[in-house]
């Protein structure tokens, strides 16, 4: 007779094993369907006037790197509006020694934040309105950017008919936790962006990367632009759902070949800024969210503990070897996910932590718009506005 403690650590090894292979699955057919740009060396013909707007709030770490690298594009025919917005830092006195130096640079001073607007929505609406580009880029002080990425991009937007182009950058990871926590975050990103499905014109689904929004000026203009969005905390995302609303054509693709970004450096900045957004990204819907989590801890952490409790438990050679496969298989996607991010394979034993971080960053996030119904970045908070 089957003991029941028994019976039921079986059921839970199978059941594991059918998440795992299911997800594994899944991320496989998604990622089929994702395009990666490759750098476009030749000038194209006739280049159109692009105007790079970059927000600047206490960035003086990376801003330098950021506006030097749009600088020293090999595109002829461009201009970059970068925007202080009320640093208490050196980032306002970095940007005017650069704008002494490039004409290209033109540097303003932000004005004070209206009621209802945020504050990266209302900076890119000011540097916005003083642009001459046929194409608008919005993206932000962190990033560093190949000599080819505005030849590139514009290419990519009239070969396509693109209306909308938005890129997925290089991640850079640094400490210890950005290794083990940042790449199953960005993970979860990208396995939450069908690319099949945002990437059809007949298809309402998403996505936007703050890091590299493209717009041609009249689709830009005729979604309402930032103004439109002015409370939106995921203000990337929604400002390309209502670019796919009013039937705008656009892309989402990979672009590690066209610049990189270190998003957060430690633990403390990727608690803080993941927790703004994360809960947000999941429609403030709190079944949402704990599926999600569930599958990211269920594939990442729980493969682990199954395994170990049959080992312990002796349930048999065929049980154990169910686990260890399970193992094996995450290990493998741990594996591949590191070959994408360019990290060491040996880092993939990290993700299980990273996993647990990233569960207790969306309950922390979830408690901020649900119980304090606020958000805090760069020293501000927001009242959280239903965006979705």
């Amino acid at each position: 007779m089957i003991d029941l403690g028994e019976a039921l650590i079986e059921t839970l090894t199978v059941l594991q094993l059918i998440l795992i292979v299911a997800v594994i699955i899944y991320l496989t057919a998604n990622i089929i369907y994702l395009i990666r740009l490759q750098p476009v060396e030749k000038t194209i013909v006739n280049p159109p006037r692009v105007s790079v707007c970059v927000p600047a709030r206490n960035e003086e770490r990376g801003i330098r790197a950021c506006l030097q690298s749009l600088l020293d594009q090999n595109y002829p025919n461009f201009e970059v509006i970068a925007i202080d917005d009320h640093s208490t830092d050196q980032t306002g006195s970095i940007m005017q020694t650069l704008a002494k130096e490039n004409p290209h640079l033109k540097i303003l001073e932000g004005e004070d934040l209206p009621e209802g607007w945020l504050g990266k929505p209302f900076a890119l609406h000011q540097a916005y309105k003083i642009t001459q580009g046929e194409y608008l880029l919005f993206t932000d002080a962190d990033p560093v950017f190949k000599p080819t990425a505005l030849n590139t991009a514009v290419q990519a937007m009239r070969d396509r008919d693109l209306d909308v182009l938005t890129l997925m950058p290089q991640a850079e990871f640094g400490s210890f936790w950005e290794r083990a926590v940042q790449p199953v975050i960005f993970g979860f990103i990208a396995s939450l962006t069908r690319f099949k499905n945002v990437n059809d014109p007949d298809n309402k689904s998403a996505m936007g990367f703050g890091a590299f929004l493209m717009f041609r000026r009249a689709a830009y203009e005729k979604i309402g632009g930032h103004e439109e969005g002015k409370a939106d905390v995921l203000e990337d995302v929604l400002i390309a759902k209502r670019a796919k609303q009013a039937g705008l054509n656009l892309l989402v693709a990979d672009a590690k070949l066209l610049f990189s970004i270190r998003m957060y450096y430690g633990l403390k900045e990727i608690w803080f800024g993941w927790q703004k957004n994360m809960f947000l990204a999941m429609k403030r819907s709190v079944s949402r969210a704990t599926y999600y989590t569930s599958v990211v801890l269920g594939f990442l952490v729980t493969p682990y503990i199954v395994l170990a409790v049959n080992i312990f438990e002796q349930t048999g050679w065929l049980w154990i070897g169910m686990a260890l496969s399970g193992v094996v298989m995450v290990s493998a996607a741990g594996y591949k996910t590191c070959d994408e991010l360019g990290l060491n394979r040996h880092t993939a034993a990290l993700f299980p932590l990273g996993a647990v971080i990233m569960a207790a960053i969306m309950v922390n996030s979830m408690f901020h718009v649900l119980v304090r119904k606020q958000t805090e970045w760069r020293g501000r908070v927001y009242p959280v506005a239903k965006n979705f």
